[in-house]
């Protein structure tokens, strides 16, 4: 990794108390916010330090041995969502309960651990749920349980390495002249015909869907351009550039958003690196089996992307009609 992260430039008007002022006041005017001139002021200052205390973070976390990254990220990871929410409620945190982290993890692990099929627990409170519900809309995620397996095969660039944990998993959606493209294979992989596919999409996410089945191809429509941190099965690879379709359909996390799939896996990673010391220095030194290189990629897949996705839900996504 680089010692700076490049996704970061894109902040680099943020650092001005004057632009994030009235990019604030222009947050708080959308979400109907009483006194938003105000609170713009208050929370300008605010704003910039989380986005400068992430970006320290990160960078750091770029340079840093593998054995501290994961916790470095997380807390880069945490300070952006923090940004995030300040842009939406100008009281936050109202109270020490949304402080917490949101998610638990057992601490102690088992003989003969196995990262791949480690498990999170969401909880009532903390900033997982808040993300959850004020970015998301997403609401009852309250002791939900996810694999790290699970989760990591629902991250479209996992497979654009060389590691197996998403081949298969995904297909790209190749653009067409007015709209998209997928093979008509995608019908026996979903087994549904195209009417029902196509009512499937609409259903499962924020977009209407109209698809043409041509030999060997669905030609797809959409009345809406496709953002990067919907909830939905259509996920972007930012080391590929495009969108591609997951094709987890049973899966629990098929229609979690991208960002709470990197949260809840750097959390646990977080926590290991902190608590699991033995097993984390054993993982790095012996490299036994597929966890090391899952572990690796992921952190630096998600030093990059988590900024971007970040940075494109605060900037243009979340004033989409």
């Amino acid at each position: 990794m680089p010692e700076n992260n490049d996704n970061f430039d894109k902040y680099t008007p943020f650092f001005s108390a004057s632009s994030s002022q009235l990019f604030l006041q222009k947050c708080y005017t959308h979400e109907k916010i009483e006194d938003a001139e105000i609170k713009s002021y208050e929370n300008c200052y605010p704003f910039i330090y989380h986005l400068e205390h992430a970006k320290t973070y990160y960078n750091q976390a770029a340079i840093a041995p593998l054995s501290i990254q994961p916790i470095l990220s997380f807390y880069g990871f945490t300070q952006l969502l923090k940004a995030c929410l300040l842009t939406i409620d100008p009281n936050y945190p109202e109270s020490t309960s949304l402080l917490a982290h949101g998610v638990t993890t057992r601490k102690r692990k088992k003989q003969q651990y196995d990262f791949l099929k480690d498990e999170v627990k969401t909880q009532k409170n903390g900033l997982f749920t808040c993300i959850a519900e004020k970015i998301f809309n997403l609401k009852h995620m309250e002791g939900e349980k996810f694999s790290m397996g699970t989760l990591l095969k629902e991250i479209p660039d996992m497979q654009s390495l060389a590691w197996n944990i998403s081949r298969k998993n995904f297909i790209p959606l190749l653009p067409s002249s007015d709209g998209f493209q997928l093979p008509s294979t995608i019908l026996d992989s979903y087994q549904m015909t195209s009417s029902r596919f196509e009512e499937f999409l609409t259903s499962k996410t924020n977009h209407i869907y109209h698809l043409t089945e041509t030999p060997g191809k669905l030609l797809i429509q959409t009345d809406k351009v496709l953002v990067y941190n919907a909830p939905s099965p259509i996920r972007y690879n930012l080391i590929e550039e495009q969108f591609m379709l997951s094709l987890n359909k049973s899966s629990s996390a098929f229609l979690l958003p991208e960002l709470l799939i990197h949260y809840l896996i750097s959390y646990n990673l977080s926590i290991i690196a902190r608590y699991e010391t033995e097993w984390w220095a054993e993982l790095m030194k012996t490299m036994p089996n597929d966890d090391y290189p899952c572990i690796v990629q992921f952190l630096k897949i998600s030093q990059s992307k988590v900024p971007f996705l970040i940075f494109e839900w605060i900037r243009s996504e979340r004033f989409n009609p």
